[in-house]
């Protein structure tokens, strides 16, 4: 097999040609290797190499992983976080998400680039430089599962292991022509290291090419842990046995613009506008919402605010494990974790309080409809360094933070830029986040200058079988497997 034709399976498919003896585990980690050395310098996907063991029975026996820098360790290799505090820092022991992967047979060979503690919705570390997207390397692959997608996209892996605190699974399969999808909150395990990161928001999963890959992955990851804080309600088919079955008729509501950004990119309309059009062809009723179903402007500041708060205690955790100092931290991560520390605790209770109130509205929503239709991006992919500090800017920050008074720019019009540059482009994300449901990201879309802007299903509680449900009908309706990154 060369690599032109390791290209054309999804991590499915080299399962079975393993399982019978078409080609072995080692051909297939020597090309996946292989394609790494040719692409990464160009990338900057992979930041970490893996030893890789030899892979155990299970129904992904043989086939190269990756996993992320950030959530998902991997005994004896340090987890970086994307940050230069914590690069050399064994983890202890195996995520119970790796040592599922692990026992499902997936061969680990390394870990993917992420931004410090996957604070952006960009992949650009200090720690490792930025990762960029195989399908225009000008632009970011997104984040913070960016070098995970960016990975998948240039065709080393097949699939790989990524996480999502406000989109960032679904924000790099939007940016890289993925699939990318957030489970519900408590369906995959965060131990034994953690249990609710970011009191739930934060979930794993994977991106891929195929929603076969993406169902057969959550079957994989599905299911609690004995130290976890919940017993997660499983549907009693798999996943997998979802994707030949149609979802039967749906009502979707559809919304592109939002408080945050009122006017998105045409192509971000040009994308949900295809995607309505393949709906109604295959029977679908979609409606177009004429105002959000819940609050995005104050769902977005109490996204940030909380966002802050945690940025703040990683920060102060890496430092209480390493003995770092200030230094060892980007500019921009201390300047959240300022914000963050000068948030009172009722402030902070308050906004976790408040996503009752988000999932209360987006519930009534979901009485009328199956599903909310939504861009993934409010943009094309931005160019890398767009979110870069302007200098004059950094030079103020740099001063407050010297002075330990950066905590003042809460006073300021800071976290007003950071609501509009941070989310201005992925402001639909953090719903499913803070409300814990499930959703999608399809690569339904391809700009005009062939960049990929993914389209968003969020589902009601419960609703992963009917997410992929859908997404296996519109991959049948709509094609994407043989669409390959120009890398």
């Amino acid at each position: 097999m060369d690599f032109e034709e390791y290209r054309t399976y999804d991590a499915t498919g080299l399962a079975e040609l393993v399982a019978t003896d078409k080609v072995s585990a080692a051909e297939l980690l020597t090309l996946a290797r292989d394609r790494a050395a040719a692409v990464n310098p160009r990338i900057n996907a992979i930041v970490r190499d893996i030893p890789a063991a030899e892979p155990g029975g299970g129904p992904f026996t043989g086939v190269p992983f990756l996993i992320k820098d950030l959530g998902q360790d991997y005994a004896g290799t340090p987890t970086g976080a994307g940050s230069r505090a914590l690069a050399s820092r064994p983890a202890p022991e195996h995520s119970t998400v790796v040592q599922r992967w692990l026992d499902a047979g997936l061969v680990i060979f390394g870990k993917t680039n992420t931004p410090e503690f996957g604070a952006k919705g960009v992949t650009e570390p200090v720690a490792h430089g930025a990762a960029r997207n195989p399908w225009n390397l000008a632009h970011s692959p997104g984040g913070s599962s960016g070098g995970a997608a960016a990975a998948v996209a240039a065709g080393i892996v097949p699939c790989a292991g990524a996480s999502d605190g406000g989109g960032s699974i679904r924000i790099p399969a939007g940016c890289c022509g993925l699939v990318g999808l957030k489970p519900g909150r408590g369906l995959v395990p965060s131990g034994p290291g953690a249990a609710e990161p970011m009191h739930g928001a934060a979930v794993q999963g994977v991106v891929s090419r195929t929603v076969r890959d993406t169902a057969a992955m959550l079957d994989v990851l599905r299911g609690g842990e004995p130290g976890g804080p919940y017993v997660p309600g499983i549907p009693d088919p798999s996943f997998v046995s979802c994707l030949d079955t149609d979802p039967g008729p749906l009502r979707i509501g559809v919304r592109v613009p939002s408080a945050i950004t009122p006017h998105p990119h045409a192509e971000a309309y040009a994308a949900v506008e295809n995607t309505v059009r393949v709906l109604t062809g295959l029977g679908h009723h979609v409606d177009e919402l004429p105002q959000a179903p819940f609050d995005d402007a104050v769902l977005a500041r109490d996204f940030l605010l909380t966002w802050f708060v945690s940025v703040a205690f990683e920060v102060e955790e890496a430092k209480r494990l390493t003995g770092a100092g200030d230094a060892s931290f980007e500019r921009d991560t201390l300047i959240m974790a300022a914000l963050g520390r000068a948030t009172s605790g009722v402030d902070y209770v308050d906004a976790v309080a408040r996503r009752h109130e988000h999932t209360r509205r987006l519930t009534a929503f979901f009485e009328s409809h199956d599903l909310l239709l939504t861009p993934t991006l409010a943009t094309p992919p931005p160019r890398i360094g767009a979110f870069d500090l302007p200098a004059a800017l950094a030079r103020s920050a740099d001063v407050l933070l010297k002075t330990r008074t950066a905590g003042l720019l809460r006073y300021t019009k800071i976290v007003d830029d950071m609501v509009d540059d941070n989310l201005g482009w992925v402001p639909y994300t953090q719903l499913a986040n803070l409300t814990g449901r499930p959703a999608i990201s399809l690569p339904l879309h391809w700009t005009a200058d062939g960049l990929p802007l993914g389209v968003q299903f969020v589902a009601p509680l419960a609703g992963e079988s009917r997410l992929i449900q859908l997404a296996a009908q519109l991959e049948r309706a709509v094609p994407w497997f043989d669409r390959v990154a120009p890398i």
